[in-house]
């Protein structure tokens, strides 16, 4: 289930999603890049970093802020879990905590890292709420952190976002340039600053997900070759080698993947072993 959160964090947050289940079969969960970051709350039981010989081992914090990915991330669970995942804008995370979002690059945070006892005590309450009272909570919290920091200007970044966006990720870094009249040395500093991310690693990522969304939408006699043109990749061999860098899987294995929990999240059951 996926919700919107209150207007006033509408510029941070994106959404917040709420994914239950109760298999009790090792899952295998693959994230990939959509050029936000997010905040994972897992409620019921701990998520795993790695798999050994169907034994779990390097469990990950229940509640953990996870930055942009490289490429894509494995996690697994072994028994019923309750999530919820905020899910911040491209900049929403540097806005609200003010810390430069290239240093949660590729990696995994606990949240008490982050907001210390009070990340944990706000774990526990979570847990203790039905949806509605879950909420309330995260609108509560994540306002709390609107009023106490000071609002840093993200005109450069939101312009650079919205140029990057109308042009589906395609594009020229003279382009952005001249957009915005700032120097490419300034907008890949400032990008890093507060998406994690240079320009052309962001818009690879947005080109990837309008992709996606092309392949959703697309008509049953419509192929590949022109969604890729569509998408402006210059051929279906680029497209498959970025799409497997950001996916570890092909195109056809995506659109024939049946454990979609949102675009950027696949579950996939993993095989009993012998």
């Amino acid at each position: 289930m996926q919700v919107s959160p209150s207007k006033e964090l509408s510029p941070y947050i994106k959404h917040y999603l709420f994914l239950d289940n109760k298999e009790t079969a090792i899952q295998k969960l693959r994230l990939f890049s959509d050029g936000n970051t997010g905040i994972v709350f897992s409620l019921k039981s701990k998520l795993i970093a790695e798999i050994n010989n169907n034994k779990a081992k390097n469990y990950l914090p229940n509640s953990f802020l996870y930055g942009q990915l490289d490429s894509f991330r494995d996690i697994y669970y072994e028994s019923e879990i309750s999530l919820i995942i905020v899910v911040f804008h491209p900049n929403g995370i540097y806005q609200l905590l003010g810390i430069p979002a290239n240093e949660f690059k590729d990696s995994i945070i606990p949240i008490d890292a982050i907001f210390g006892q009070n990340g944990l005590a706000f774990e526990e309450k979570l847990s203790e709420q039905n949806n509605e009272g879950k909420m309330e909570l995260l609108n509560h919290f994540f306002r709390n952190l609107i009023a106490e920091k000071t609002p840093s200007n993200q005109l450069i970044i939101n312009s650079s976002i919205d140029f990057i966006m109308s042009n589906k990720g395609h594009f020229s870094v003279a382009q952005l340039v001249k957009y915005t009249g700032y120097t490419e040395r300034h907008l890949e500093r400032k990008f890093k600053e507060s998406i994690g991310l240079n320009p052309k690693k962001f818009a690879n990522v947005v080109r990837l997900h309008h992709f996606l969304k092309l392949l959703k939408d697309k008509d049953v006699d419509t192929n590949l070759t022109t969604i890729c043109y569509d998408a402006g990749f210059s051929d279906q061999s680029h497209l498959i080698k970025e799409f497997r860098k950001h996916t570890g899987i092909s195109p056809k294995e995506y659109l024939y993947n049946t454990g979609k929990l949102t675009n950027n999240l696949l579950k996939t059951l993993i095989p009993a072993t012998t």
